[in-house]
């Protein structure tokens, strides 16, 4: 016998319901000053061109460095991402990953812009999965939002998995468990018996 995870009906409009609201990972930046205004604004969700000024202030200070750049363009891509201008989100992103590849939270929040567009799930995935081998500083919203691309997918069993590490990080964040609830475990004869 064999167990295979199976989530239970109504997984397209489950998912859409995920998808419609986004979770960013911000990136922190020391000190004080533009950088740290748009930090501010990515991480209380302001989506407003002031975010978004803020956010330039800072870029165009010569003297911010690769790390608060890099954070600061994540940063910028989530105040964007909060307005539903994705694919500017996105760029912000990689701008971040050339500046700085080890950046994690660049590739979390690409990984979310590119589910939030729809049609690049996979793609989602593997920048998802890419985030979390440079080991993030929230990894549980990476293996959530992967888990809703594998489901996406129609590959249960590694979404079943993401969402249970995802609750197991973040015992206190509801939705994580709430999707678990939606599946259940079917014992399936073997080819073997």
């Amino acid at each position: 016998m064999r167990c295979v995870v199976m989530p239970m009906a109504a997984v397209v409009a489950v998912m859409l319901a995920v998808v419609a609201a986004p979770v960013a990972a911000s990136v922190s930046v020391l000190g004080t000053g533009y950088a740290r205004s748009c930090f501010d604004a990515a991480e209380t969700r302001r989506a407003t061109r002031e975010g978004l000024w803020f956010c330039d202030k800072a870029l165009a200070d010569d003297s911010l460095s690769i790390v608060d750049r890099a954070a600061t363009w994540v940063n910028r891509g989530i105040v964007e991402m909060q307005r539903k201008h994705l694919p500017e989100a996105i760029a912000n992103y990689d701008e971040a990953i050339r500046l700085r590849p080890e950046t994690a939270e660049a590739y979390v929040n690409k990984g979310i812009a590119l589910l939030h567009i729809g049609g690049r799930d996979a793609e989602a995935a593997a920048v998802l999965t890419e985030g979390l081998d440079r080991n993030p500083i929230r990894p549980e919203i990476a293996y959530y939002t992967r888990g809703v691309a594998q489901e996406l997918l129609g590959n249960a069993r590694a979404a079943y998995e993401d969402y249970s590490r995802a609750a197991q990080l973040a015992p206190g964040w509801a939705e994580p468990s709430e999707q678990l609830q939606r599946f259940q475990t079917v014992r399936q004869k073997s080819a073997a018996g």
